[in-house]
């Protein structure tokens, strides 16, 4: 099992809750998207499998490891490194080097002499340079992360996952930024490495079409709760109006252009 979620829910201090009564959990090697409109909870769900939020209800394991708000510092930690992250906004120094940040992945993996060394200069700049070049970035091995556009910035941040050979991989909105023929490579990237390595997926998405045409499992979020939990050819059309209904920007066909057919059987 790569995590198992048992009624968990999240209170933030201010009183905000932002997920409540989530029971979902995942096999190791599974691919999930996530959908709903914004503000449903997708990005908190991630953020809480991460463990960069620590649930304040209900039980939580992550890749063997529980997790509670009283997790030690050292094991989590531990686990942290065995978690990769692609965020919507890479959260990296705009000066640093992209070869850098792409080793940065293995930082909590590393010793403390090779992360520190690694700091100062490049210790696997071969390795960096390959998993660049699986997102169509090797030329931009040197350059400063401020010299990239959004979506490039974007790409870094999946590179750096690619290399960190995380076992679990959460993507929040990892396309956004991106064309649509870059974005369906993209998330075909992220699917095929899942794949190859038996890691877990799970992907937060706004473009319907190609959640439903990439991935096999569809978690439909709406008010901090799980709406379904569903095989990709269950999720009709109707279930999709009920999920954005009331939502801002009005029905997931108003967030998303449809793909061409071959688009679509690329991606299974």
């Amino acid at each position: 099992m790569s995590f198992a979620l048992d009624d968990v829910g999240l209170t933030h201090s201010n009183g905000f809750t932002a997920l409540s009564g989530i029971t979902l959990s995942a096999a190791q090697g599974e691919s999930i998207a996530l959908i709903g409109p914004s503000g449903a909870g997708k990005t908190s769900l991630l953020n809480t499998l991460g463990t960069g939020h620590l649930p304040t209800a209900g039980r939580m394991t992550v890749l063997g490891q529980p997790v509670t708000a009283s997790i030690p510092a050292k094991p989590l930690k531990a686990l942290r490194s065995r978690i990769g992250t692609v965020y919507q906004a890479t959260p990296v120094p705009l000066r640093q080097r992209v070869v850098t940040t792409v080793l940065a992945g293995r930082l909590g993996q590393w010793p403390l002499w090779k992360a520190l060394a690694s700091l100062a200069y490049p210790q696997d700049i071969a390795g960096a340079r390959e998993a660049l070049e699986r997102v169509q970035l090797q030329d931009k091995l040197f350059a400063r992360c401020d010299q990239l556009s959004g979506g490039q910035l974007q790409r870094v941040g999946i590179a750096r996952v690619l290399y960190q050979q995380a076992e679990l991989i959460l993507a929040d909105e990892p396309v956004s930024a991106l064309d649509p023929a870059l974005a369906l490579a993209t998330v075909q990237l992220l699917v095929q490495e899942a794949a190859a390595r038996r890691a877990t997926l799970v992907a937060s998405l706004h473009a319907v079409d190609l959640a439903l045409s990439c991935f096999s499992r569809i978690v439909g979020i709406r008010g901090g709760r799980i709406v379904f939990d569903l095989p990709a050819a269950q999720v009709s059309e109707a279930r999709l109006q009920a999920l954005y209904a009331g939502a801002p920007n009005g029905s997931p066909s108003s967030r998303t252009q449809a793909p061409e057919p071959a688009s679509v059987m690329a991606c299974r």
